[in-house]
């Protein structure tokens, strides 16, 4: 039998808090809002390249968890659930704007037929956390090159390389195998470190 004092196995430091959300502490919320929204919006923006997107990104973002925050299982990390919400929040946003490109490139257009044929030196760049690059001065470089990423790709790489999930946390996100992870992961840095080539060999 479980004992009631023991917390959850996925018991996360916003459990507490979403806990007393849900036991009728509302006026809680904010503190949610607070704890989360800078970080969204910056995944938004890397999502949409656009601040008023990911603006509504965010207000969208929230008003779907205080709407269905009652039906959170504590299953997984608040973190994780929130996110996977944000993501579609995201994707839904961005199909909706009149930044959104009119079709997106495939990186069969730019990757070779065999990757291995490509060079497997990393630049610079790659050997340092991604969110400290794009503070840099490759960061308008890299925020180009990101923004060319069909989304399925830039999604993975955002959230591994920039937010810091796990593999597995990805595909819980995502709604995918850690394989698929794994390998849209590895074909969005290959486009990225291509992207970049002409900036390295002239450096």
């Amino acid at each position: 039998m479980p004992n009631p004092l023991e917390k959850p196995k996925n018991d996360d430091k916003d459990a507490e808090l979403v806990r007393a959300i849900i036991n009728g502490r509302q006026d809680r919320f904010y503190e949610l809002v607070r704890r989360y929204e800078k970080n969204l919006y910056n995944f938004g923006l890397r999502m949409c390249d656009n601040p008023s997107d990911a603006e509504d990104m965010v207000q969208d973002t929230f008003l779907n968890v205080f709407q269905y925050l009652d039906g959170f299982r504590f299953e997984t990390k608040f973190k994780n659930w929130l996110y996977r919400v944000a993501t579609s929040a995201c994707l839904k946003k961005k199909r909706r704007s009149k930044f959104a490109p009119e079709r997106e490139i495939s990186l069969d257009d730019f990757l070779p037929d065999e990757e291995s044929a490509l060079s497997m030196d990393l630049p610079r760049w790659a050997t340092q956390p991604l969110e400290q690059v794009l503070d840099e001065e490759l960061g308008g470089v890299i925020r180009q090159a990101l923004m060319a990423l069909p989304e399925k790709y830039r999604l993975v790489i955002v959230l591994r390389d920039v937010e810091g999930f796990s593999t597995q946390e990805a595909a819980e996100i995502l709604e995918l195998t850690p394989t698929n992870i794994k390998v849209r992961l590895h074909r969005a840095r290959l486009f990225l470190r291509e992207a970049l080539k002409t900036y390295y060999e002239t450096d």
